[in-house]
């Protein structure tokens, strides 16, 4: 929603747009009632509807407006008007400090000045309780008077003041952000943020100790050419000596940089009370140093005017992040509370050379990554990554690896080939068989009394071994994809495929129970189920003894694309609270008609259309869309959903040789025919026995096609009469048939 130049909200009279970021629109606005310019940050229209955004964007008010200090973004006012939520702030003349660090050092003098003024303001907020932890330059404003403000208090988590700034963070209320958005800038979170620990005001303490240090050299002190490297450089590495690019810094100067850095929080100061009176100590002469604030700044040249700084402008942070999400990505969720997760996200590329291919699979202990990457289309590869060095190392022998899964402990994964399931030492790289299996892999589970429950493919039952494979698989009494083991080891969740819905099955009785009608590739963590549902990955509270959901609404953690029929995304999860998936892409397709001189002569709309067939008088044309069978009219350019497969799916839609009606697949009941005058869908061919497909129909109505019918596909022709002959079988797949 954006405001127009003259209309009001509240009492403010909205003057112009002077900003948009990720969590609102931050217009420059008149306040008659008081006389004075203010800034009115805004959340959009279609953000209003969603509990978590405006849960944010109340609390952002809350922290801030809490504070009242002059190194702190002064908030006036907070109102809603015909459901438009905003805030009132003071209007603020400068740029920000990255602004300013993008043209090189700060002179020292200038440097300790704004230091000083950062520390008083975060004492203030953690006084109250209050931890910012998203502190970096794009939050730090510095206006025309020079004057430090910190902006953006919409990630500060706020606490209970008891006075005891070292303890644990019990009474921390649930950190709220946007799923899929950065908590804590990578280059200046804190090591703790990057483990996904609790944390506390020390955090700041590490993030300010970064922005000092990038002030004197001019430098960042941690940014490597990955992500991955980044933040395994914040948790193991050291920044550059800042005196190989700013030699003029005194060594007191340099002690507090190296303090505010520590890696364990217990050694940096320990209170921001503590680090202010340490810059302040460096205007007087120690006994430990002899330096002071003149030795300290000697040999600067003068500042002057000339310094390039930028066009002042009016300005108010509106809290925008930005960040892409390609191939597989990974981030600590945020359900559990107390206490609560920092969110992050971190890009996994392929290895050089290799690219991604669909499936991976998180660690137990959330360490390490497993994937398959690819050079040569259709022979991919398993690999194992070390998330926290970003080393990757590819398992030997293991040529069309799929759909990979870790043993509960950790200590081996397993993963599916062509034909076998097979079984990889993590720390050795010795891979061994576990068993045969045939078909198209749909996911798999190890339990704690390594136990593995396997899904084939459609029409086929779920299937357990022991994963010593010792034993053949059996197959248990009931279909379904993905499974994933609870706790107990007995019990395992599974989806159903199709248009989804989600069970819980028992190894021991053999029983089932429904737990969802919506849903696929359902996962459970301390306490939460997660699962696909349309194109976003979600999360339900839980209860696994019981199976029964214990809320009614779920928390979107990320947009994960299309998600369509059983192959699904293959997300993971691992103990810890850490998410793994590859963002499906959207394959939209136009339909369009060509003469054979190629001169289009009709087009209709885009969408998900796949397998197109034209009628045998050329007048339709059948085709899939999301699981659905449509006929399109190229004369008219237009189409209809002609069939349905609601709960589940349709597709492989066939024309009879007179044109009058179509057949089709319905997965988990057989091959479909219904007439074009209206009439009801009758079966043709029963999955009963095995679930059939069909690819061609002959002139005189019979039809050819193959059966997956216990384990093996084989090729079949129907009669007129509806009668299977069987033309090729064998302990072999035939499949594929045409005439």
């Amino acid at each position: 929603m954006t405001l127009a130049e003259g209309s009001k909200l509240g009492r403010y009279e909205i003057r112009s747009l002077i900003g948009v970021g990720g969590m609102g629109e931050v217009y420059l606005a008149n306040d008659p009632k008081i006389g004075r310019d203010v800034a009115i940050k805004v959340l959009p229209a279609d953000f209003a509807a969603d509990k978590d955004r405006v849960a944010r964007f109340e609390q952002e008010a809350q922290a801030a407006g809490a504070l009242n200090h002059p190194n702190i973004l002064a908030i006036y006012d907070v109102d809603t008007q015909d459901d438009v939520l905003y805030v009132v702030s003071e209007l603020l003349e400068g740029e920000e400090l990255r602004q300013r660090l993008d043209e090189g050092p700060i002179p020292l003098r200038k440097t300790i000045d704004y230091a000083q003024q950062i520390v008083s303001g975060l004492t203030a907020a953690h006084e109250k309780g209050i931890v910012h932890r998203d502190l970096k330059p794009e939050n730090l404003f510095i206006t025309k008077d020079d004057r430090v403000k910190i902006l953006d208090f919409g990630l500060a988590k706020v606490r209970e003041t008891d006075g005891n700034f070292h303890g644990s963070e019990d009474a921390t209320r649930r950190a709220l952000t946007d799923p899929g958005m950065v908590m804590g800038t990578a280059g200046y979170m804190s090591p703790e943020q990057v483990r996904g620990a609790p944390i506390d005001h020390r955090s700041d303490i590490f993030s300010f100790g970064v922005i000092l240090y990038e002030m004197i050299t001019g430098k960042r002190a941690f940014q490597e050419e990955s992500l991955a490297e980044t933040m395994s450089a914040i948790v193991k590495e050291e920044p550059p000596e800042m005196t190989e690019s700013n030699p003029n810094i005194s060594p007191g100067l340099e002690r507090i940089v190296h303090r505010c850095l520590e890696k364990k929080p217990e050694r940096r100061f320990q209170s921001t009370a503590d680090l202010g009176f340490a810059l302040e100590s460096l205007a007087a002469p120690t006994s430990s140093s002899g330096d002071s604030l003149t030795a300290a700044v000697s040999g600067i040249a003068p500042e002057t005017e000339s310094s390039g700084w930028k066009v002042k402008v009016p300005w108010i942070a509106a809290g925008a992040l930005a960040l892409a999400l390609v191939a597989l990505t990974v981030w600590t969720l945020f359900i559990q509370s107390p206490p609560p997760r920092e969110i992050f996200t971190l890009d996994v590329a392929a290895p050089p050379g290799w690219s991604t291919t669909p499936t991976s699979a998180i660690s137990p202990d959330g360490s390490r990554l497993a994937f398959t990457a690819e050079q040569e289309s259709g022979k991919p590869f398993l690999w194992i990554r070390d998330i926290a060095t970003g080393a990757s190392k590819m398992v030997e022998d293991s040529e069309g690896a799929t759909d990979p899964f870790w043993s509960p402990d950790g200590a081996e994964l397993a993963y599916f080939t062509e034909n076998r399931l097979r079984a990889v030492t993590s720390d050795t790289g010795k891979s061994r068989d576990i068993c045969d299996v045939s078909g198209a892999r749909r996911g798999g589970t190890w339990s704690p009394g390594d136990v593995i429950v396997f899904s084939a493919e459609a029409g086929l039952s779920l299937r357990r071994v022991n994963a010593d494979g010792k034993s053949a698989p059996s197959e248990l009494s009931y279909r379904g994809f993905r499974p994933f083991f609870l706790p107990d080891g007995r019990h395992f969740l599974f989806g159903h495929g199709g248009r989804g819905g989600i069970s819980v099955g028992d190894l021991e009785t053999g029983e089932t129970k429904e737990i969802s009608p919506d849903g696929k590739e359902p996962k459970y963590v301390d306490g939460f189920l997660l699962f696909v549902l349309d194109e976003s990955l979600m999360a339900l509270e839980f209860d696994p003894a019981s199976f029964e959901i214990t809320e009614e609404e779920p928390i979107t953690l990320a947009d994960i694309g299309r998600h369509i029929g059983d192959r699904g995304t293959n997300f993971s999860v691992s103990e810890n609270g850490l998410v793994a998936y590859r963002r499906q892409g959207e394959n939209i397709r136009e339909i369009a008609l060509y003469s054979r001189d190629g001169t289009r002569t009709a087009a209709g709309e885009a969408g998900t259309w796949i397998n197109p067939l034209f009628s045998p008088d050329d007048s339709m044309v059948a085709l899939e869309r999301d699981g659905d069978i449509w006929l399109f009219d190229p004369v008219r350019g237009s189409g209809r959903m002609f069939a349905s497969g609601r709960p589940t799916i349709t597709f492989s839609p066939m024309w009879k040789p007179d044109g009058n009606a179509v057949l089709y697949v319905k997965l988990g009941t057989g091959v479909l025919e219904k007439p074009l005058d209206g009439g009801s869908e009758r079966t043709v061919i029963d999955a009963k026995e095995g679930f059939p497909n069909f690819t061609q129909m002959t002139n005189d109505g019979r039809a050819i096609g193959f059966r997956l019918k216990d384990g093996n596909r084989d090729i079949f022709i129907l009669s007129s009469a509806g009668e299977e002959e069987y033309f090729a079988e064998s302990p072999g797949n035939e499949t594929q048939p045409a005439l």
